[in-house]
């Protein structure tokens, strides 16, 4: 027996573990990472942080460093069925979107849902011209940071030498026409 026969042995038993993993999971419009741990690749999903995706794994009954992909299929379609029904499952004070403004509702938003709640809340602000809409249009900070020292976008305040060398260029062109 040679040496090179464990290592082909353990080499074909690797390629048929990798075969056995699903390279990505769909939640929702979302495409996780199936080769990371559960608690990392439900961390990618917009509106899902790290206390979320623990308390996710851990009402799944799924070890929360296990690699997504190599999960069952109905281990997986659990943890799917808790990420869409997360509302439901956590107090209200640990959803996302509280007391809606036509609505009264308390939601969870995750994915394209999120961003599209977020853009009509300060739609809605901006058109009622609120504090924090006026905020918001003008660029500025909304929610009382200093502003006297950050928050600066109107660029360096100084020398622009690219400025200055392009300058140079045009006379040193216009000397040499003459």
């Amino acid at each position: 027996m040679s040496a090179e026969d464990p290592d082909a042995d353990e080499s074909e038993a690797s390629e048929e573990e990798e075969e056995d993993i699903r390279y990505f999971v769909r939640i929702g419009q979302t495409d996780l990472d199936g080769t990371k741990s559960v608690e990392r690749s439900l961390t990618e999903m917009n509106g899902i942080g790290h206390r979320a995706a623990r308390l996710i794994a851990e009402k799944a009954g799924v070890d929360r460093r296990a690699v997504f992909g190599k999960l069952d299929d109905d281990v997986i379609d659990s943890v799917v069925e808790l990420v869409e029904g997360y509302a439901d499952e956590v107090p209200d004070w640990m959803n996302n979107h509280q007391n809606d403004y036509f609505s009264g509702s308390t939601t969870h938003e995750i994915g394209n849902e999120l961003e599209m709640t977020r853009r009509q809340d300060i739609n809605r602000m901006k058109m009622i011209d609120s504090y924090k809409g006026t905020r918001h249009e003008r660029g500025q900070k909304v929610r009382g940071q200093r502003t006297k020292s950050t928050g600066r976008t109107e660029g360096t305040i100084g020398v622009n030498v690219e400025a200055i060398k392009e300058e140079q260029a045009a006379e040193e062109a216009a000397g040499e026409d003459e």
